[in-house]
């Protein structure tokens, strides 16, 4: 790759990063679909994305708990089975067309449920910890399988059962989405015994707009700002999974 593609990359990448991590996503689907369209191998994509995924997760989570948003309480059960299970579905290297359409569906019907919602529902009520457990583990198996963290499964499913408010479930999301990246990656790892090193050429603009969205989006931007910004990153990631390859 010349050089002005991987300017032109790195830029993308960092567009990619600031809208995600303001909402409490890390940007692996973004990330897949952008190296998709510079022509990278999968082979490179999903790795590449997942080492993204660690270090702008690892901003939003702590943005989002500096700011006060973050419950432990609702986290593990979500966490306790979904960092076993990532393992597992990094560890698969299978090709999964129908899944990946479905999934996609799932989240343009998400994403339009969050642009006529106005803000935070009135009330919310943490799911009991088997649901959150079996849910959190369906969850960080598609997360590894996909080569996601996984939060944008898991920030419309908690939005959708009204089980958080909108910066909470950003919040949760983040650390999720780190825990997951991590065993997807040493489940790659594992298999393939390799990690291209094209993670770290683009690591500078996914850490600066990491840092710069993920400000933004657990201080300054409004709920409402929040909600469409999460349906635009549903929209971009759908249309991604059900039309591209």
């Amino acid at each position: 790759m010349d050089y002005t593609n991987l300017i032109l990359l790195s830029l993308a990448i960092g567009v990619v990063a600031f809208l995600y991590s303001s909402v409490g996503h890390a940007g692996a689907s973004g990330y897949i679909a952008v190296m998709a369209l510079w022509g990278l191998a999968p082979t490179v994509i999903r790795p590449t994305a997942l080492v993204l995924n660690i270090l702008v997760a690892s901003i939003g989570a702590f943005q989002f708990w500096r700011a006060g948003h973050f419950s432990w309480r609702l986290f593990w059960p979500f966490a306790l089975l979904s960092v076993p299970a990532a393992y597992l579905g990094g560890y698969l290297q299978l090709p999964a067309p129908i899944l990946k359409i479905l999934i996609g569906l799932v989240l343009l019907f998400s994403a339009v449920r969050l642009i006529f919602r106005r803000g935070d529902p009135p009330e919310t009520s943490a799911p009991s910890p088997p649901v959150a457990i079996g849910v959190g583990a369906a969850i960080g198996f598609l997360s590894g399988l996909t080569g996601t963290g996984g939060g944008i499964f898991l920030t419309p499913t908690l939005l959708f059962f009204r089980w958080a408010l909108i910066r909470q479930a950003a919040a949760v999301s983040a650390l999720f989405i780190l825990v997951n990246s991590i065993s997807g990656l040493i489940g790659y790892f594992t298999a393939t015994r390799s990690i291209p090193r094209l993670g770290l050429v683009l690591a500078p603009a996914a850490v600066i707009c990491g840092i710069l969205g993920s400000h933004l989006g657990s201080r300054r931007f409004p709920v409402r700002t929040i909600s469409l910004l999460l349906a635009t990153v549903l929209i971009i990631a759908g249309a991604k999974l059900v039309f591209t390859k």
